[in-house]
């Protein structure tokens, strides 16, 4: 259980990540503020997020309890294939790309980045109880996560390490999928 949540956590962190080395690399001034911006509103969101999934699997449990792990499955894979997709189809790192595609995003701009980047952990949330993870414990944990490597995001971005923007959306939804596939395994669901 706590493999599997500590692995969940840094995948669904992993697009509040690219995108917070996209904001860190527009950052002008201020890297700690904004840093510290960034990272507790993708934190925020992403531990929000999953609340809401779970919730919404909590209260319809008892009608899919014998197909759940496949609902699980499916959820996390799309999602994992979703953000494989997503990184694969990035500028290649040493690309020329368009210099007003990175902005330093506040406000409302903010906030749909935030939300945007939590989707996925809203349907990651519907999962946590086939992993078995206290909900409390669970979305704290995920929205830690989220902050500290949004967090880190920003100074890398600042540092001009944009190598690891895509790559890190290709492992994170890899490791969604692998997630997925190791709720299969835990219910048996292939006998």
């Amino acid at each position: 259980m706590l493999a599997s949540l500590i692995l969940l956590a840094f995948a669904l962190a992993a697009d509040a990540f690219a995108v917070a080395i996209g904001q860190g690399a527009a950052v002008r001034s201020h890297p700690w503020r904004r840093a510290f911006i960034v990272g507790l509103a993708f934190g925020a969101a992403q531990a929000i997020a999953p609340l809401i999934g779970w919730s919404l699997g909590y209260w319809f449990a008892s009608l899919i309890e014998s197909f759940d792990h496949w609902i699980a499955f499916g959820l996390l894979a799309i999602v994992g294939a979703k953000m494989v997709r997503e990184g694969v189809k990035a500028d290649p790192p040493g690309a020329e790309s368009d210099p007003g595609k990175e902005r330093l995003a506040s406000g409302w701009s903010l906030l749909m980045l935030a939300v945007a980047t939590s989707i996925d952990a809203a349907a990651a949330g519907i999962t946590l109880p086939t992993l078995g993870a206290p909900i409390l414990i669970s979305i704290v944990f995920i929205g830690a996560v989220t902050f500290a490597m949004s967090f880190a995001g920003v100074w890398i971005g600042r540092a001009g390490s944009r190598i690891l923007g895509p790559n890190t959306e290709i492992v994170g939804g890899l490791i969604l999928i692998m997630i997925g596939a190791k709720v299969l395994i835990d219910h048996r669901a292939f006998g």
